[in-house]
């Protein structure tokens, strides 16, 4: 009897846990982990030596994004309204060293409503007339420090600019790791050439040989990431049930570039958003034994009964 009331309450348990649904990153439906497990194909004749690096590269100079959006009765009342926001904002923001502001243009429309016309014995119109105005405009500010953002959404908000559209990062120093990258993942092919001809017992200096290379920059803009983050319970309910779900919270992240896939790494520590680098560099060397066709000799019998080389290629 007690095994039987054991084996009922691990059912319950179980039933219980299954029904907990789990909205946190690793629980997405959209991860997946690929096989960790090391798999090489072995060589053809065409042997293939590459080398792929990363470089974690930290921004110098950044440009940060902000929407500003003003409606107004006339065209008149709506640019004097959003140019008085900006200025003021940006009286403040200009204070600070090192600073750079630009006001792009967006877009102005005119914005309508729909009014309703009433008749007898008839059904209701709706006329759509003009509202009025509105006009976009984006607010660039280029900085050094990005500590300084805190301090623009401060002065912004106090204008009711609250839009962030985007930061972008830049570097200066991008050339001069490039060539960092490259340097390094010669030294790593000649290596790996080397071992080659030690394992193979061969000298590939004669052989014919190919080389391709290139770059790739990936911005932080690009590396966000989202998911909801959430645990709500099952419920055993009729399909007829009315059930109200509330709005979750979306969480955004920063998601850069996994470093296990290449061969080095420069400024593997990665603490905020960077600028990320990839190089990669493939040599192609031809091992096949290429047949040598047959020479043809020509000989020439005299009258006399002699032999005589011919050489045609004169």
């Amino acid at each position: 009897m007690k095994k039987t009331i054991i084996t009922i309450l691990t059912f319950v348990i179980g039933q219980t846990v299954l029904g907990q649904v789990s909205g946190n990153v690793n629980y997405q439906n959209q991860v997946r982990f690929s096989d960790q497990n090391i798999n090489i194909s072995f060589p053809s004749d065409v042997l293939v030596v590459g080398v792929k690096g990363l470089a974690n590269v930290k921004a110098d100079t950044y440009v940060a994004i902000f929407g500003v959006t003003q409606a107004g009765k006339t065209a008149e009342e709506v640019n004097e309204l959003i140019d008085k926001r900006i200025s003021a904002s940006l009286t403040e923001i200009k204070t600070k060293k090192g600073i750079e502001t630009y006001v792009d243009m967006i877009s102005f429309v005119p914005v309508y409503e729909f009014e309703v016309e009433k008749k007898v014995f008839s059904k209701k119109n709706y006329n759509e007339i003009p509202k009025g105005f509105e006009l976009k405009k984006n607010i660039h500010i280029k900085y050094s420090d990005p500590n300084q953002l805190n301090d623009f959404i401060s002065s912004l908000s106090k204008e009711e600019i609250y839009d962030l559209v985007r930061v972008d990062y830049f570097s200066s120093n991008l050339e001069n790791i490039k060539k960092e990258l490259m340097n390094k993942a010669k030294l790593l092919v000649q290596e790996k050439t080397k071992n080659y001809e030690t394992v193979l017992g061969q000298v590939f200096t004669s052989i014919e040989k190919r080389v391709a290379d290139g770059y790739k920059v990936v911005f932080p803009v690009e590396m966000y990431k989202s998911y909801e983050a959430y645990n709500s319970s099952s419920l055993n309910l009729k399909k007829s049930a009315n059930v109200n779900y509330t709005d979750k919270s979306t969480t955004l992240y920063y998601q850069p570039i996994v470093d296990k896939e290449f061969d080095f790494v420069i400024n593997p520590t990665i603490l905020e958003p960077v600028i990320q680098v990839m190089y990669e560099i493939k040599l192609t060397i031809n091992r096949e034994k290429k047949e040598t066709t047959p020479t043809k000799e020509y000989m020439l019998i005299t009258p006399n009964g002699e032999m005589k080389n011919l050489n045609l290629n004169k």
